[in-house]
């Protein structure tokens, strides 16, 4: 403990960046677990939406010999369709809801009003969504043939929760600068 404080008193920025970043990473591993556990149960309770090809732009590709749609938002029949997706944005929403309070407030230690915020987290996870989306769209689909869904969704919510980590934690050290907590009267 005392090398701790030490450390804190000689660098208080480079300690402060690693508090950040240390209880960023376990917060959001922790939320990755949940996302992961939503992600496996979620498609059963959509499967009433069938399997019916949502997706954009819709390009055909084939990798490792799986041809598939290529999408940056959404699924292919093959590969869960509207139900896939409806389950994943449901699971990813979710997640980040709870994600963004305890990254503002304990992490961050951030305490003002959470308009803006709100507004540059949506904007990010949408951007952010999209890029990992027509990443995870490969993954599904070359996964799919190699390994069982309950894997496949491992790397899913991994892939998700990796690249949106790195990308959330910069997006986070801006938008949630440090405040002091508001003393009430």
């Amino acid at each position: 403990m005392n090398l701790w404080i030490n450390f804190v008193q000689n660098h208080p920025a480079a300690a402060k960046w690693v508090r950040e970043g240390g209880l960023f990473v376990i917060v959001s591993n922790l939320i990755t677990v949940f996302k992961y556990l939503l992600l496996t149960f979620l498609p059963a309770a959509f499967a009433f939406l069938g399997d019916t090809s949502f997706g954009w732009p819709g390009i055909p590709l084939t990798i490792a010999g799986e041809t598939f749609d290529w999408n940056i938002l959404g699924y292919d029949q093959a590969h869960g369709g509207l139900a896939y997706f409806t389950a994943y944005m449901i699971a990813m929403v979710i997640g980040e809801c709870v994600n963004f309070p305890i990254q503002k407030l304990f992490v961050f230690r951030n305490h003002d009003k959470p308009g803006k915020q709100i507004a540059w987290y949506v904007a990010a996870f949408i951007v952010i969504t999209c890029i990992v989306n027509s990443i995870n769209c490969i993954w599904v689909a070359v996964a799919g043939i190699f390994v069982p869904a309950w894997l496949y969704n491992i790397g899913t919510t991994v892939l998700n929760g990796g690249v949106s980590m790195v990308v959330f934690f910069f997006v986070n050290k801006i938008i949630f600068p440090e405040t002091p907590k508001a003393v009430e009267a």
